[in-house]
């Protein structure tokens, strides 16, 4: 739609997760590091932990795709709300199990250990990944603690990857789960982006696309994306993908903050900071016009109160902040 309007060979900020987009920051670093080696060297379970839209996924992604983890049989599943006769029909049709596994675990678990030591003699290194894992049923991380205990003398025989939302930490502290606890051998945690990842993820991207930041968003616009998405990389890429929209609607560019705020309010998105400094802003007032004199603005923050003023300067465009 856009892509011809601002020099892009392609959308730069769809919602999938493909690992050529990946950007990685200091904590996606490590995390793309403990992934790889949770899996190469079989330590058995992995935790990665971040609010929804950080890009788990996609890191988990990139990982299967690297040179370091070699001959891997991954089995992934992204919808963990099963039962527990489910989960186990899952595990053994991914494994290729005789039938009757699915109807009897300790038919499953023995049938299990015979293909993991087979792929370990194969020099092939499984890995059973779950997405969503927030979401398991209490039953299926008894299960997966059982899967976990799956070993040779020296190593696992199936390394696990528990990928999910800060809850996921949560229910691993209880009581009850102190056992699978005790098993995980790498816990990694994804951050949010602060407002200089924020302008240097949109323009990664942006290169990737085949396109130039500069000619896209003003710095003011790219303050504006971080202050509302809070640095989380989905919510950053649904406000650039629309705002560009907009502009190319209007025939403007670069994108502008106005332009930004626009899409902020049409997916009411709230400034973190404007939720704890007032109780209530109408739209019409976070739109600052340009001789509106800075103490007039209606924010309690000051530090808020100089990046909404920002809009109202002369446009300048926009460069990474390092």
């Amino acid at each position: 739609m856009y892509e011809t309007f601002f020099g892009l060979a392609e959308r730069p900020f769809d919602l999938t997760p493909n690992p050529k987009y990946l950007f990685l920051t200091p904590s996606h670093r490590e995390a793309l590091s403990n992934l790889g080696y949770g899996i190469s060297a079989r330590t058995g379970v992995t935790v990665l932990v971040g609010e929804a839209g950080t890009g788990k996924t996609t890191l988990i992604r990139a990982t299967l795709e690297s040179r370091d983890v070699k001959k891997t049989r991954a089995i992934y599943l992204n919808n963990p709300t099963l039962t527990r006769s489910e989960f186990l029909e899952f595990i053994s049709n991914e494994f290729s199990l005789p039938p009757a596994a699915a109807r009897s675990k300790t038919l499953l678990l023995s049938s299990l250990e015979t293909v993991l030591r087979e792929m370990r003699a194969n020099d092939v290194t499984p890995a059973f990944i779950i997405d969503e894992a927030q979401s398991l049923p209490h039953e299926l991380l008894e299960e997966i603690r059982l899967l976990a205990n799956i070993e040779t003398t020296s190593e696992k025989l199936l390394p696990i990857v528990l990928a999910g939302q800060p809850e996921l930490a949560d229910r691993l502290n209880h009581p009850a789960l102190r056992q699978l606890k005790q098993r995980i051998g790498l816990r990694c945690q994804l951050r949010q982006l602060d407002v200089a990842e924020t302008g240097a993820y949109i323009t990664s991207r942006v290169a990737v696309a085949g396109g130039s930041a500069s000619n896209l968003f003003t710095r003011e616009a790219v303050m504006m994306i971080h202050q509302r998405s809070q640095g989380i990389p989905r919510v950053i890429s649904v406000i650039c993908h629309n705002a560009l929209i907009g502009a190319f609607a209007l025939n403007q560019k670069p994108v502008r903050a106005d332009t930004v705020l626009e899409v902020c309010r049409d997916f009411d998105l709230k400034s973190a900071s404007l939720l704890k400094g007032i109780s209530s802003v109408s739209d019409e007032s976070e739109l600052v016009m340009r001789d509106a004199p800075r103490a007039s603005l209606p924010v309690a923050d000051p530090a808020e109160r100089e990046q909404l003023a920002a809009s109202a300067r002369p446009r300048r465009w926009f460069s990474v902040f390092y």
